[in-house]
């Protein structure tokens, strides 16, 4: 049924609730999850009379992707063992467009990720991410609302 699932992460705990129900989807249906990091850093934009280290702008952009990469990684050798098959996938730009992009590049046949809700506000309930491709979707989305439960204050 589901034979390639893609999942997008950004790197987030709560992103990365969506993998407990990924990895008995897989293992059960023998599917193959594509792991996908968006780097939606701005290009290097200049004002008329600005300067900026661009080489310095450029490094760090490196360093976070080769951090992302190494923290997907860990991922995709975690399950090695149990007999998921995962690779991992690299875009740019719009996180949106990226995954509605790389979902039908890699001809994925489920979606799956977090909604973070980070706002708390109603209207961003499940994310503007996930609405975003909640809206644009053509094929079967696996959506969880993630949250990280806060221990109660005890002063």
């Amino acid at each position: 049924m589901y034979k390639t699932i893609l999942v997008p992460l950004d790197g987030s705990e709560r992103a990365q609730a969506i993998l407990a129900h990924v990895e008995p989807l897989a293992l059960s249906l023998k599917s193959v999850v594509i792991l996908l990091y968006v780097d939606e850093t701005a290009n290097l934009m200049l004002g008329r009379d600005e300067v900026v280290d661009v080489n310095g702008f450029l490094e760090k952009r490196r360093a976070c992707i080769k951090e992302k990469r190494a923290c997907l990684q860990n991922i995709v050798d975690r399950w090695r063992p149990v007999g998921i098959k995962a690779r991992i996938s690299i875009a740019r730009g719009s996180v949106v467009a990226s995954i509605l992009d790389a979902a039908e590049r890699e001809k994925a046949d489920l979606v799956a990720m977090a909604s973070h809700g980070q706002s708390g506000s109603k209207r961003t309930f499940y994310g503007s991410v996930a609405v975003g491709v909640l809206n644009r979707i053509d094929r079967p989305l696996l959506l969880i609302r993630s949250r990280i439960v806060e221990p109660p204050n005890r002063a």
